[in-house]
């Protein structure tokens, strides 16, 4: 009679164990996020040093890619947007699993899934080239949203999508609406009253027919354009990518020699980066006369 009650106590003490598996850590997920931390980690340092990646030669794909207007948001490397959203993942996943540790889990793969299925289509469609390193983010991400949807609570599971869906899918598609219409100009670009000073030196560059040589896809272009402000539109730019990166470069630029961007011809001076509007007007010989 002793040994059934001895086997019941057994079977009590082993159950804690069983349910504390369950209830630790999501290991899985914190290890793909981990690895998607040290891919985005890698890109950030890249982008920082403005060094290329590896296996990624100037004018390959990824090269376009990760060069891209896409490639920064709010003057930030994409790919650091995708460390920290890597980050919360790891951290949520970390902590002991309970319902509303699976729901921000859930909520922060899906947005993340999304977002990056944003870039690869834009990439694809719109640079018309493919990254495998943006791909590699991509796929880590879906894994991560597959296994923490298949991983949702018992007590939830007779629960209907629906509601939740219509919270958390409803403000990730507005987010990356808003998104696209930041990359696309609508807002958070510059003001459109010209500074006077800036005014004068995008004129005067003009005047002395200096060539401002760039790209539509640049995001170092689009950085140039942005410190002229309302004035860029002025500014003597040569559009040397008319059919985007993978089209023919304009005969103007090869004319030229133009080999990176942006390229600046200052009387007879070449500069290639981003330039300061002091260096700028400084070359230029640029003397502001304010008028009243």
């Amino acid at each position: 009679m002793a040994q059934p009650a001895k086997s019941k106590n057994a079977n009590a003490r082993s159950a804690p164990a069983v349910n504390a598996v369950k209830d630790g850590p999501n290991w899985l997920v914190f290890g793909l996020a981990c690895v998607g931390m040290a891919l985005s980690a890698y890109l950030t340092y890249s982008a920082w040093q403005e060094k290329l990646v590896a296996f990624c030669t100037a004018g390959s794909d990824c090269d376009v890619v990760l060069n891209s207007e896409w490639s920064r948001l709010f003057g930030i490397p994409t790919s650091l947007w995708g460390f920290l959203t890597y980050a919360l993942i790891a951290a949520v996943a970390w902590n002991k699993r309970t319902q509303s540790q699976w729901q921000i889990s859930w909520a922060l793969a899906f947005f993340g899934l999304l977002f990056s299925l944003y870039l690869t289509f834009i990439s694809f469609f719109q640079l018309r080239a493919a990254c495998p390193y943006c791909l590699a983010s991509l796929g880590l991400m879906a894994a991560i949203f597959v296994v923490v949807t298949m991983q949702k609570p018992e007590r939830m599971r007779d629960s209907s999508w629906g509601p939740w869906l219509g919270k958390t899918a409803g403000v990730a598609l507005v987010a990356i609406v808003a998104l696209h219409l930041h990359f696309a100009g609508y807002w958070g670009k510059a003001p459109t009253i010209e500074d006077p000073w800036i005014r004068g030196l995008a004129d005067h560059l003009t005047k002395i027919e200096a060539k401002f040589y760039g790209a539509s896809w640049c995001p170092h272009c689009k950085d140039q354009k942005e410190m002229f402000g309302a004035s860029a539109k002025r500014l003597p730019y040569v559009e040397c990518s008319p059919a985007g990166p993978k089209g023919p470069v304009a005969e103007a630029c090869k004319t030229a020699g133009v080999q990176s961007y942006p390229t600046w011809v200052i009387k007879g001076q070449r500069m290639t980066g981003t330039i300061a509007l002091e260096t700028l007007a400084q070359n230029s010989e640029y003397k502001f006369t304010e008028t009243r």
